[in-house]
């Protein structure tokens, strides 16, 4: 019978990460016991998993010259750790060096299990993820192996994040994992297998130079999908990391990788993709904030008036350019500013007004591939949230405060107000991706301006002074209002519904627009004209 064993005592004493291991009365060592073969199983027995045959499949098929041109073809043989997770992009990552004649051996990281939540128990993601991670090697026969990173992950991801909204932050867990995980930990847990490379399914190419010329940079450019590009999840990768990574998918579209899922007849062909944070599988946001910092109940102000709208359950809830989740009739609402001392949060119906966007802001922890910023730094372009969108922009170098390390003062061609404290700010020359680094709490321009009563509001020690909830009023919008804030939308939206925003805001405009002029009674009416007409 498995047994579960506590990895570690940690910073929280209510979590308690715990790993399977099939190795119960042995002591974990550094490697030996963290690679586990066979695979380990999940206590839940109630998902529904897939059941797979198993069988080879036709190794020989044919892959057209382009789609191994990210694979290093050229140089056949090299020993190559690929990391797979069970979705379509991995397994075809992996077929890929496999047709390009390289010996790969698969990774499967295994980074948490959190006994309290009933919902991670009950649906078990990473059960399922690693029978589709072994249903497609066994289709090539390359072996698998399960490598348990849970005390790394931690340390290194999950208590960072958890700090940084604790003080108001909005850290990116995506850029952590790559860097400090993924091609960090698990890096350093291989070392002495002396791999050539590691793999992996993101989208984004490397370009290494010449096997003799090894003492040369390596350069991460964007990738061919500029939508499904992620070069922005890596940007903050070092360049010793750099040199050891392949990313097969980088010279295709999605639509080109599906195709050839289909054409390896690879067992998750038709799954669909995960959009789910690194860290968090299918646990929800709020209920891991809610579990691990706890609630405090705060007031929620109105920018421009004071007014107060409600109450919230802590600031570390919600993130500037939020609009989800406010629970605030007459919107759309956004947060514009928190107030992480008083446990305020400042709301607005007015986020995309021309006169609130901000365009300049800065950077630091910076981390440059080549070691130092750019010799050209006014002909810049940067990403400060994943999506195809860039700006313009050019960058002023200085000296912190503290003396450590350069910021760099970033002004934009455009104006954005989705800009977070604790967010990375990636830039690019052209298609080569420079480096990044953590956008800071200062300005030099003003932020969204809160009035002098939601201020003084704000300071009150004692809140329940400040009464009742004020009645919303419905504001009217009209369909011109919603077409001039087409651009500012486009630009300006949190990753989770970037590419939607527009199109459920035409929506919303139109139901306001349209509902109101129904006739109250016009249900009745349209059933006695059936009737008559019957």
């Amino acid at each position: 019978m498995l047994k579960l064993k506590p990895m570690s005592s940690l910073p929280l004493s209510h979590f308690k990460p715990f790993v399977f291991s099939l190795f119960s009365s042995q002591p974990r060592t550094l490697f030996a016991s963290t690679i586990l073969k066979p695979i380990s199983f999940c206590l839940s027995t109630s998902a529904v998993l897939p059941q797979f045959q198993s069988q080879q499949c036709n190794s020989t098929v044919s892959v057209e010259p382009h789609h191994l041109s990210c694979c290093l073809p050229h140089r056949k043989g090299l020993k190559i750790a690929v990391l797979v997770s069970g979705g379509v992009d991995s397994s075809v990552a992996l077929r890929l060096l496999h047709a390009a004649g390289h010996s790969c051996t698969a990774f499967y990281l295994k980074i948490w299990f959190q006994e309290d939540f009933e919902n991670f128990w009950s649906e078990c993601p990473w059960e399922e993820d690693l029978k589709y991670a072994r249903a497609v090697c066994d289709q090539v026969d390359v072996p698998l192996e399960v490598v348990h990173l849970t005390d790394e992950y931690w340390e290194n991801v999950v208590s960072y994040i958890i700090e940084e909204y604790r003080c108001g932050r909005t850290p990116n867990p995506d850029v952590l994992c790559n860097t400090r995980i993924k091609f960090g930990a698990f890096m350093d847990t291989i070392n002495s297998l002396e791999f050539d490379y590691v793999a992996s399914g993101h989208y984004a190419n490397v370009v290494h130079s010449a096997a003799d010329q090894m003492d040369e940079l390596s350069v991460l450019e964007l990738s061919k999908d500029m939508v499904k590009d992620q070069t922005y999840f890596l940007s903050h990768l070092s360049q010793a990391q750099l040199k050891r990574l392949i990313f097969p998918l980088g010279s295709m579209q999605k639509n080109e990788v599906r195709k050839l899922a289909t054409k390896f007849d690879l067992p998750n062909k038709d799954r669909k993709d995960s959009q789910g944070i690194c860290f968090l599988g299918k646990i929800k946001f709020s209920e891991f904030v809610s579990r691990h910092i706890g609630e405090m109940e705060g007031v929620m102000l109105e920018a421009e008036t004071g007014d107060f709208l409600g109450k919230h359950r802590g600031f570390w809830f919600y993130t500037i350019g939020q609009r989800q989740g406010l629970r605030l009739p007459g919107g759309p609402w956004y947060v514009v500013e928190k107030d992480v001392k008083k446990n305020v949060v400042f709301v607005s119906r007015n986020y995309f007004s021309f006169d609130k966007k901000r365009r300049l802001f800065r950077v630091g922890s910076l981390r440059w591939f080549s070691g130092s910023p750019p010799e050209d730094i006014n002909q810049l372009q940067c990403k400060v949230r994943h999506g195809p969108g860039f700006y313009n922009c050019s960058l002023t170098i200085e000296q912190s405060e503290d003396g450590h390390g350069d910021i760099a003062v970033v002004h934009l061609s455009e104006d954005d107000q989705g800009l977070a404290a604790g967010q990375f700010a990636a830039f690019y020359q052209g298609r080569k991706c420079l480096g990044s680094g953590i956008i800071l709490e200062s300005w030099d321009d003003q932020g969204f301006p809160v009035c002098e009563k939601a201020l003084e509001i704000a300071r009150m020690e004692d809140k329940s002074k400040i009464g009742k909830p004020v009645k919303i009023k419905v504001k009217p919008e009209t369909p011109t209002k919603v077409a001039s804030n087409h651009e500012g939308l486009r630009t300006n939206r949190n990753d989770e519904d970037a590419q939607n925003v527009f199109a459920e805001k035409r929506k919303e405009g139109s139901k306001e627009e349209s509902m109101p002029r129904l006739p109250m009674n016009w249900l009745q009416k349209l059933r006695e004209r059936l009737s008559r007409l019957l």
